[in-house]
């Protein structure tokens, strides 16, 4: 299975699950393409999943308002659709689109990361990267000309 993903590449956090009701969820099924003979000429196995995100009653308004900032860019509308025809069988297809879904669901109602707190460096360390500047000074300064020892 892949690793999550954030965007273009990054990292997920990820939320608490999301449990959506079955009655939000929209179902489509089409033909998928790619090889399968006459099995896939005829089944309908490729499998769209859709949920709207503003009139979900399963996230918080909060949630809501999180998910819908975080999946714009995903977002027809306020509809979130999940596509997948990686299987040749239409109830493994449906696992997975579910199962994608809440993922990223989950990954869009998840707080942020907390924010830094300002912290200053210790006397004894400032004190030792003067020392360590001051012992490089003195070695460039011993170079080229024989400069004066103090």
């Amino acid at each position: 299975m892949a690793e999550p993903r954030s965007g273009p590449g990054g990292p997920r956090r990820a939320g608490p699950p999301v449990r959506l009701r079955e009655g939000e969820l929209a179902w489509r099924f089409s033909r998928s393409g790619g090889p399968g003979g006459q099995h896939a000429n005829t089944a309908d196995t490729r499998v769209s999943l859709s949920v709207d995100v503003a009139a979900t009653e399963s996230l918080t308004a909060e949630q809501r308002e999180r998910a819908l900032r975080r999946l714009s860019g995903r977002l027809s509308g306020t509809v979130l659709t999940v596509t997948v025809e990686e299987h040749r069988s239409q109830a493994r297809n449906r696992d997975l689109a579910r199962e994608r879904l809440a993922g990223l669901l989950s990954w869009a109602v998840a707080p942020g990361p907390r924010s830094r707190r300002p912290t200053r460096p210790t006397r004894g360390a400032t004190e030792r990267r003067i020392a360590a500047k001051k012992r490089r000074s003195q070695v460039k300064r011993m170079r080229g000309r024989g400069g004066a020892e103090e």
